[in-house]
């Protein structure tokens, strides 16, 4: 049995800053490099991403792989034009190549969902759509995705199973890519198409309300295992709310059992009032930070949601850094600031050194002016350890650690990457556990790691792209009807 597999992976942000170019898919921070068909399988095997669990399923069932393309880059703005032709035309060529050696009995994609580029809104459609035209409408494709997809009716069309990751934080991703895999064999092995349903939820639900550690995610993903029993998969997408095209929106697609379908539907729209709130203004996390600091025995973990590296912000924005220094926080420490004029300033200037810097502000035009002593310097080359990402390679660039002020200090990189892993402090000898105050760029993946040693984790919304509330956003082109917020009856192109 011969299996194609690839991925091409990227979360676009309609409004972020900065485009997402070829370069941000060949210096990737805490995740493989563009793979060609030579180091695919080697190189995604052992890791934390979903292609290595679908590899692992594979091989276990003895099936012979041919390695496509891989490659991913961290969430920002659409991806350019020139990126999207080179990487799908990388993998439509190794597809045609696997093709050409031999009859394939099915096709594996590693994909995220909620891929925008320059030419189509809808990219992994159009990605699919190209992946059947060369494959051919017989055989099998199956994708795994991300569950801030936002999985439109043409991907589930083009496609015969869509399995997105169950976990936000992404604990699962290996377990996904296993998944479709396991469905990818049973039809290739002969078992019958299932039918396919699909429905769309009529509102958009904010990323820090999706969270499946805690209410009522949880409870919604609860009852999509309940109620998905008697499916071949039973998938849902969270959708991302920051893709301004038709088809973001959270979504079901039932695979073998129809009602299902919609009574996933039913249980999310029984939830929708719970998934509003829980994001205050930075100077008051701040300040909520520094009273229960004062007595905790464990640190006190502030997401800098709206800077968040993973979905779409630059981190590099100052103004959680700059409510940590005003308001004289002791034994805090932020990670990480994406600003590699300013890693370089520190590698030049030495460690021991102190100098001045305008950091950060590259996204948004406003850099915090600071004077600070270098503490350390590191090389950025480090292993991931936490539930996400263990044993994925981090590759940040130079890095420093920064003391601003008396009680403030700041992980500086050369690439961004969202601070889901304790890693990003030890790796320049910090220990995240041992701090009074611990910042992250995050919006939800740094619980994975970070919860556990917490003594209260708040959420905070200082400026930056990732907006707690989407509903804020100038979309011009959502689908007509869809609510922008839970709990609000305004719908999208209403007079």
């Amino acid at each position: 049995m011969r299996i194609a597999i690839g991925g091409f992976l990227h979360e676009s942000h309609s409004f972020a800053p900065l485009p997402t170019g070829w370069r941000q898919f060949v210096e990737t921070g805490g995740f493989p490099t563009l793979q060609h068909p030579a180091t695919l399988l080697d190189t995604l095997r052992p890791i934390s991403v979903p292609a290595g669990g679908a590899i692992a399923a594979a091989e276990a069932a003895g099936a012979t792989l041919c390695p496509l393309v891989w490659a991913f880059a961290n969430p920002a703005g659409p991806v350019t034009r020139d990126a999207f032709e080179r990487i799908a035309g990388l993998l439509i060529g190794a597809l045609s190549n696997a093709l050409e050696a031999g009859p394939l009995d099915g096709v594996y994609l590693d994909l995220h969902g909620a891929m925008v580029s320059e030419d189509f809104a809808d990219a992994e459609g159009e990605l699919l759509r190209r992946v059947r035209a060369v494959a051919g409408p017989d055989v099998p494709i199956t994708a795994s995705l991300d569950p801030h997809a936002n999985m439109t009716a043409e991907m589930v069309e083009l496609s015969d199973a869509l399995v997105p990751f169950r976990t936000y934080p992404h604990v699962d991703m290996r377990a996904a890519g296993a998944r479709a895999m396991a469905l990818l064999l049973r039809l290739a092995g002969g078992e019958p198409r299932w039918s396919k349903t699909f429905r769309t939820v009529d509102f958009l639900v904010p990323i820090t309300s999706q969270c499946t550690m805690v209410e009522p995610m949880a409870g919604v993903m609860a009852a999509r295992e309940r109620l998905g029993s008697n499916a071949a998969e039973l998938a849902y997408c969270f959708g991302f709310p920051y893709a301004d095209f038709p088809g973001c929106s959270q979504a079901v697609a039932s695979y073998g059992d129809p009602e299902a379908a919609d009574a996933l539907v039913a249980a999310i729209a029984a939830r929708e009032a719970e998934f509003a709130g829980g994001v205050m203004p930075a100077a008051d996390a701040v300040r909520q930070a520094i009273a229960i600091a004062a007595t905790a025995t464990r640190p006190v973990v502030i997401a800098d949601t709206q800077d968040n590296p993973g979905g779409g912000g630059h981190g590099d924005t100052t103004g959680l850094l700059a409510e940590l220094i005003a308001q004289d926080a002791q034994g805090a420490v932020l990670a990480v600031m994406n600003d590699a004029d300013s890693a370089a300033a520190c590698h030049a200037a030495g460690q021991g050194a102190t100098l001045s810097l305008a950091l950060g502000g590259r996204s948004d035009g406003v850099p915090l002016p600071v004077t600070g002593t270098v503490e350390a310097l590191s090389d950025g080359e480090f292993t991931l350890s936490g539930p996400m990402g263990a044993g994925n390679p981090a590759g940040l660039g130079p890095c420093a650690l920064l003391r601003v002020a008396p009680g403030v200090r700041v992980v500086i990189v050369s690439r961004k990457m969202q601070a889901h892993d304790q890693e990003v402090f030890r790796h320049i000898g910090v220990d995240p556990a041992a701090q009074k105050i611990v910042a992250v760029k995050s919006s939800v993946h740094f619980r994975a790691h970070f919860q556990p040693i917490a003594e209260a984790v708040l959420v905070a919304a200082a400026p930056g792209p990732v907006v707690a509330d989407p509903a804020t956003l100038p979309f011009t082109n959502l689908r007509p009807g869809i609510r922008l917020r839970p709990g609000d009856n305004r719908r999208f192109g209403a007079d």
